[in-house]
């Protein structure tokens, strides 16, 4: 049986049809040897595009394509010449790449592009349905798959997706220009865990979640209106092992049984024992800053001419998207560029650049790992960048020193590196000059700390800590999916409150009987709720309680003339029905003055928010701000009121969108207590939406039930998910008819 199904755009395997020959070779790259170990246990199976457009597949050679990608334990996805041209070297190469990695210049925003891009999401999407059961664990990955989950999720909402971006999440400011930014959002968060290389990259994600989607974030879980999203941060290692053994393998061979390019290199090395390597390797793409580096290195030898003569720049440059006219423009670049270096600084005996534009196989890699004294990586930006761990994993003897970009992800994994930043020269510059000089013990200490974490967190242990946290967010969601209230026990309830004589329900109102509003006085009851609260009062066993924060004076135009309970500010004021409001408790207003001034100041400095004066305490609302700003300024206002009210007998309540300072000692739960002991009920109801109501469900007798509104931590037993569910639940009671 199938336990894990994963999703990439490409299977682990490449087609390929050579003169008329069908070929199949494992795929290369961080991902697919990635997920190798997971894939191979057996109860996997990998979804993707098998490399190679339908139309291009002869038609007699189809079912064998479909037997090589069976027993490799894959399910295919095809797709054809113009699918390819608008999905992938459209909408996911030249609008979401460029975008999410800050190049917006590049950027192309075209609804052909994003038509395609959605079609094609839905293909991968029905192949999942079609393959996955009831239980199965689903692993989407990355950026040309963003509408998956959510398109999985509608339609399987039993099984659990994790999905991982493997390129950078740009910051808000940047992932705004997005025409379809909502939907992108929406897409990814139909998976239960998305994860990222940095904690930056998530941060990014979840203030655009904040900002454009408007939900509640907790740390890194998104409160959906129905189930909870965790964000989180995994650093994609590498296959440590599989590196650090082959270069000890290459070590050991005779110098016969060395590869050409390892020979070549020692033959260099013997005719010039000064001579040191540095080692560029990269796809050739603009994010990679391949053209900057080349013009650094030419920096580099003016600035130190000592190093002519002595150091060679070998730049691995493999092709990329060839056919694309800027990357075209780039390759001649960088041509032009190599040209000029070695015209200006090659002597008889030496050449500043080799440059290879081609990719090299494993073993080859392993030997420029090895021998190059100095690894200068220095992309523009970088989701991760797994070639500086490949690196440090293949130096045998430890010594070797790598440069890194700060803008690749794994810069903040390795610190111990030559940290730079790839648009300042003079420090590039300098950092080769300090590499290149740099005692063999100080190599070996920083070496050693990197490859100790590098077999630490390696690959395998990536996929496991995946896998293991989605299992967690599993355990989560039945942790509040057994305090939802289902159907059957609707029913069960509904007999209960049928044949108990003597009733007491307590009803928060914002949040609860009614949706948030950007301004609260907008969210005034309706015909609807009117109707339904008056069935409930109107039976003799009931007393309906409305509990709330607001004010008196708006409570009471709103039901004052009903047959309700109500209690207003939190329990300071109280009115039974057909009499006059009483004040419960003794207040203290002096404070007051002295709180404004701070308020205000927020105010100030925050647009959106404003300040609500009643009788006996203070609300600042930010439900208008902008989200990063508001939860910011909210901290600040909490952390400076805290140094005041402590000297004083006051607290700070946090709702929804608000901060209240009022008089400690009374609260909804300490008023709804005073209203159980005037009577002997032997029913009780509690519902409220916000923290403020957790006082009410703790000083409710334990018989008590008690529902908070949303998936959120409370002492309630059970949880609605969205005040239109408290509707539903209490039009049922009003219709109830009681014994």
């Amino acid at each position: 049986m199938i336990n894990t199904i994963i999703v990439s755009n490409r299977l682990p395997i490449q087609l390929s049809i050579e003169d008329n020959r069908l070929e199949a070779n494992p795929s290369v790259g961080g991902l697919a040897t990635g997920l190798k170990s997971v894939h191979q246990r057996g109860n996997s199976l990998w979804i993707g595009w098998p490399g190679i457009a339908n139309d291009d597949i002869p038609k007699q050679s189809q079912k064998k394509v479909d037997n090589i990608i069976k027993n490799e334990n894959c399910y295919p996805v095809y797709l054809n010449r113009e699918e390819l041209e608008l999905f992938y070297d459209g909408f996911s190469n030249k609008t979401i790449w460029p975008l999410f990695h800050y190049f917006t210049q590049y950027a192309t925003f075209e609804k052909k592009y994003w038509d395609a891009y959605t079609a094609v999401n839905e293909k991968y999407a029905k192949a999942i349905i079609k393959n996955i059961a009831s239980g199965d664990q689903l692993w989407i990955h990355d950026y040309q798959l963003l509408l998956v989950p959510q398109m999985v999720k509608e339609q399987r909402p039993d099984v659990q997706i994790g999905f991982f971006l493997h390129i950078p999440f740009p910051s808000f400011e940047v992932f705004r220009i997005l025409p379809w930014r909502n939907e992108v959002l929406e897409g990814m968060l139909g998976s239960d865990l998305i994860g990222f290389h940095t904690y930056n990259y998530e941060r990014h994600f979840l203030s655009s979640v904040r900002r454009l989607l408007g939900f509640d974030i907790n740390f890194n879980q998104i409160n959906l209106k129905n189930r909870i999203v965790l964000a989180d941060t995994f650093p994609m290692g590498i296959d440590y092992n599989r590196f650090h053994q082959a270069a000890s393998a290459q070590q050991k061979k005779t110098i016969k049984d060395k590869l050409n390019i390892q020979q070549e290199l020692n033959k260099h090395l013997s005719l010039n024992p000064d001579l040191k390597f540095v080692l560029s390797i990269d796809r050739l793409d603009y994010t990679k800053g391949i053209a900057t580096r080349l013009n650094v290195f030419e920096y580099f030898l003016d600035k130190y001419p000592e190093y002519q003569e002595k150091v060679t720049l070998i730049m691995l440059t493999v092709p990329s998207r060839s056919d694309v006219e800027e990357y075209q423009l780039m390759k001649s670049e960088v041509d032009e560029l190599v040209g000029r270096i070695n015209g200006k600084y090659s002597t008889i005996n030496w050449t500043p650049v080799w440059y290879f534009y081609r990719s090299l196989p494993f073993e080859n890699l392993v030997d420029l790992y090895a021998t190059c004294q100095v690894a200068l990586l220095t992309p523009i930006r970088d989701g991760m960048n797994l070639v500086a761990k490949e690196y440090i994993a293949s130096r045998i003897d430890k010594k070797g020193v790598l440069i890194i970009s700060e803008m690749a992800g794994v810069a903040q994994e390795m610190s111990e590196a030559l940290i730079i930043n790839p648009n300042n020269y003079e420090e590039i510059a300098d950092a080769l000059n300090y590499a290149l000089g740099m005692p063999e013990d100080e190599q070996i200490e920083r070496n050693s700390i990197m490859q100790d974490r590098l077999k630490r967190y390696n690959v395998e242990k990536w996929s496991e800590d995946f896998l293991r946290a989605l299992v967690k967010v599993k355990e989560l969601k039945n942790k509040y999916n057994s305090k939802k209230i289902t159907p059957a026990f609707s029913d069960k309830f509904l007999n209960v409150y049928k044949k108990s004589k003597k009733r007491i329900l307590f009803l928060d109102y914002d949040g609860t009987l009614v949706g948030f509003k950007k301004k609260p006085e907008d969210a005034y009851p309706d015909n609807e709720l009117y109707s339904m609260l008056d069935l409930l009062a109107r039976d003799r066993k009931n007393s309906l309680v409305l509990v709330s924060g607001r004010d008196k004076e708006t409570f009471n135009n709103w039901f004052g003339n009903r047959d309700y309970y109500l209690i207003a500010e939190h329990g300071v004021w109280m009115k039974n029905p057909k009499e006059e409001w009483q004040l419960i408790e003794l207040m203290q207003t002096e404070w007051m003055e002295s709180i404004k001034p701070i308020i205000e100041y927020y105010i100030d400095r925050t647009p959106g928010t404003f300040m609500e004066e009643k009788k006996y305490s203070l609300v600042w609302h930010y439900r208008k701000a902008d989200p990063e700003l508001g939860t910011l300024r909210a901290n600040e206002l909490r952390d400076e009121l805290s140094s005041f009210i402590a000297n004083h007998n006051l607290e700070i309540l946090e709702g929804k969108k608000v901060i209240e300072v009022k008089n400690s000692g009374f609260n909804k739960g300490r008023a709804a207590v005073r209203l159980i002991q005037q009577d002997s009920y032997d029913f009780i109801l509690g519902i409220g939406d916000d923290w403020t109501d957790e006082y009410l469900f703790e000083e409710l007798p334990k018989e008590a039930l008690t529902i908070r509104v949303g998936l959120h931590n409370t002492f309630a037993k059970y949880n609605f998910e969205s005040f239109t569910d408290v509707r539903d639940f209490l039009k049922n009671l009003s219709k109830t008819k009681t014994d």
